[in-house]
């Protein structure tokens, strides 16, 4: 397999973890919204300060030729200087003196300060995206790089990580931690510092270890040794180049990835190049030769072009930090390392100590260029991890308007100069400008808004699913005597990430509209045959009670009256304890208007041809909530049309991509009534990406629209 094959593997597997960076964010990303009212109450807002207590926001300039530089000023003993001005610095950019237009100070202790409120508990992702984008919290993200670390080292960093976080991280501070196949979406900063050092205290190490441990590893694990160990240095690469994207989203200022690694290579020695990784030793006749490629001008060469390849990867690592204001911490857990290979592996002392350096050179190469710092070669981890926490304390940010860049997509050096003696300054090496072409993107305008209806649908589809245990759907239709019949279902969340959640038994609703008229109040575990409500006079009640109670069934339909419906559901564990709340607001439109309505379309998926005739012909069948499917499956989209009198509206149905440009027509379906309608979608000829199916409706005065929004995915 060539490296380029070995490249667009690693892609693969980073992709179906959700791995793959953006390759870029908007210069002014919006600041984050206080979080809004929970459903218990609603989460506490922060107090309103004196605007001389508030943590000032530094004023950042964007443009083309804006760069920013972050400038720690540190004394001989390693303390920060935080007594410097303006006229204090020089910055220079390939050897030309630049005008420094934007100056602060930065100095965070992760304590609350007299009279500031005290640090919240991340309970949503509201509340996290409020807390990451203040100025006056400190980020840290441990990046946990298992496919780089040994089992013996990786229980030796436990040790320093766990002090790290008890001793060094303050109250304020925010903490992630991250492995190679953890996608961002389920990276989550808290501050509980117990959570964090349990999960250290798992950390194991794979390095050399190809044994998989999911499906995606299982494609890979019986490739050649040297295969498998470029595709995990891209699943790496690619996932910090994503982490770092996803930290420059979150707010300006320093960012601190603290990257727990052993290195990188692109060449295995001769000794572990097993033709299959799965099975180290099989039909490797280097496995017993120690002196194996050395002195060999194949190998020498073979070693430099891996190592060019290299390069280029963690270029795109540390140019994305760079754009991201992110700092990379590389921390080598082999402390005061003698060698690579132990000696069952029979590797030969000159190939050894040529690993050795290039995996450390890797490591040293991320942390030089992101204005971090490389902790290798050292036993006492604790004063380089004490250093990552002085360093995101105090530094100084420095932004000019490059006389130099002209978008000719080369690199240029900053040299940051102090005029007092004495001090020891760091700040990035440089950076890449923009070519002509990225130029002309970023001053383009932008691109016209969404339509409302369409960035409406496809939020439905984002909405954060972090501690959500169910995923629900709430369809409106129909109903007697001139009321609107509403259904509701729901199932539960798969993991994400890897992320364990609780398995919820069943889930109860309360319906309510205008004035607390309640509707419907019950359970609706799932999984249950029937699909109907009986009313209490079904057991002995009233005649006159109005709220149906429900049968165990995934599904229930209550009829109500068109306006406003609250929905209370609450999620119970397995203990019927409660797990999880949410409050949703239904419109129930009025179904006998004169004018053409659609009802919610229902969507059913089959994954076999004989799933989809039984569906098919099941009337009753519980749709799913799910929006997200693979292009192996087949949906069924059924939904009613009702037009005033005995009118029969034209309906018809098209696919939009996600900005809401049409594609294709698809076909229609009428019921045997005339009023339920049906969609045969096989999604076999879509490639991966969210699409709108576009269902409307047209009479003779007037018409409707409905749009159901769809995520396929490979």
């Amino acid at each position: 397999m060539t490296r380029q094959h070995a490249r667009t593997a690693a892609v693969v597997l980073a992709t179906a973890f959700g791995l793959v960076a953006s390759g870029g964010r908007a210069q002014n990303p919006p600041q984050p919204a206080p979080p809004p009212p929970s459903a218990q109450g609603g989460a506490q807002q922060p107090p309103k300060q004196d605007p001389a207590q508030r943590p000032q926001q530094p004023t950042f300039r964007t443009g083309i030729n804006f760069v920013r530089v972050d400038v720690i000023v540190t004394d001989r003993n390693g303390a920060p200087v935080s007594n410097l001005t303006q006229a204090d610095f020089e910055v220079q950019e390939d050897g030309k003196p630049q005008a420094i237009e934007t100056f602060k100070l930065v100095e965070i202790t992760g304590i609350p300060r007299p009279g500031d409120q005290l640090p919240r508990e991340i309970r949503s992702e509201y509340e996290e995206e409020y807390e990451t984008g203040r100025e006056d919290v400190r980020l840290f993200v441990i990046f946990l790089d298992d496919y780089h670390v040994r089992v013996g080292t990786s229980m030796f960093v436990r040790q320093a990580l766990e002090s790290f976080i008890s001793t060094q991280i303050g109250p304020m501070d925010l903490v992630a931690l991250m492995y190679p196949l953890t996608p961002t979406s389920a990276l989550k900063f808290t501050r509980d510092r117990e959570s964090l050092i349990g999960t250290v205290r798992q950390f194991t190490g794979r390095k050399y270890n190809y044994m998989p441990r999911n499906e995606m590893e299982e494609l890979y694990a019986y490739y050649p040794a040297e295969i498998v160990e470029r595709i995990r240095n891209q699943v790496t690469m690619t996932a910090l180049e994503s982490l770092v994207t996803h930290l420059g989203s979150l707010r300006e200022g320093r960012k601190a990835v603290i990257l727990v690694s052993e290195g990188f290579t692109n060449l295995l020695p001769p000794q572990l190049r097993d033709p299959v990784a799965a099975m180290p030793g099989l039909d490797n006749p280097n496995r017993n030769r120690p002196f194996a490629g050395q002195g060999d001008p194949a190998e020498a060469r073979a070693r430099w072009l891996a190592n060019a390849d290299l390069q280029l990867e963690l270029r795109a690592v540390y140019d994305a930090a760079n754009r991201n204001n992110a700092a990379i911490y590389a921390l080598d857990p082999r402390g005061l390392a003698v060698n690579e290979f132990d000696i069952g592996e029979n590797v030969g002392p000159e190939t050894d100590r040529q690993q050795l350096e290039s995996t450390m050179d890797s490591l040293r190469v991320l942390a030089d260029n992101t204005d971090g710092r490389a902790i290798v070669n050292r036993n006492d981890l604790d004063v380089g991890l004490r250093q990552v926490v002085r360093d995101s304390s105090a530094y100084y940010l420095i932004g000019y308007n490059s006389s130099r860049s002209q978008a000719d997509g080369r690199f240029h050096e900053i040299k940051v100069r102090l005029k007092r003696p004495g001090l020891q300054v760091r700040a990035r090496k440089g950076y890449w400008a923009l070519s002509v072409e990225d130029a002309k993107r970023a001053a383009a305008p932008p691109p016209p808004p969404l339509p409302p209806a369409v960035g409406k649908a496809l939020t439905s589809i984002v909405e954060p699913t972090r501690g959500r245990l169910i995923r629900s759907w709430v369809g409106v239709s129909q109903g007697e005597n001139g009321k609107t019949r509403v259904s509701f279902v729901w199932e539960p969340l798969s993991p994400v990430g890897g992320v364990e959640r609780f398995q919820p038994s069943q889930v109860t609703l309360t319906a309510t509209g205008p004035n607390s008229v309640l509707y419907f109040r019950g359970s609706v575990p799932r999984d249950a045959p029937a699909l109907q409500a009986e009313r209490p006079a079904d057991r002995g009640g009233s005649p006159g009670d109005q709220a149906p109670v429900a049968r165990e069934a995934s599904r229930v339909e209550f009829d109500v009256v068109p306006g406003p419906v609250e929905l209370r559901i609450a999620v119970l564990g397995r203990g019927a304890d409660v797990v999880d709340t949410e409050i949703r607001e239904v419109k129930a439109p009025d179904f006998t208007a004169p004018q053409v309505q659609i009802g919610t379309p229902a969507v059913f998926r089959a994954t076999t041809a004989r799933e989809f005739q039984a569906i098919r012909r099941d009337a009753a069948r519980a749709p799913t909530a799910d929006r997200e499917f693979r292009r192996t499956d087949r949906l069924l989209l059924r939904f009613a049309v009702f037009g005033p009198g005995e009118s029969k509206p034209a309906v018809t149905a098209r696919i939009l991509n996600r900005v809401g440009g049409a594609m294709s027509a698809l076909t229609v379906q009428p019921g045997a009534d005339g009023a339920v309608h049906e969609i045969d979608l096989p999604l076999a000829g879509l490639a991966s990406g969210e699409y709108l199916i576009e269902i409307s409706a047209k009479g003779a005065d007037s018409e409707a629209t409905e749009l159901v929004p769809l995520r396929i995915v490979a």
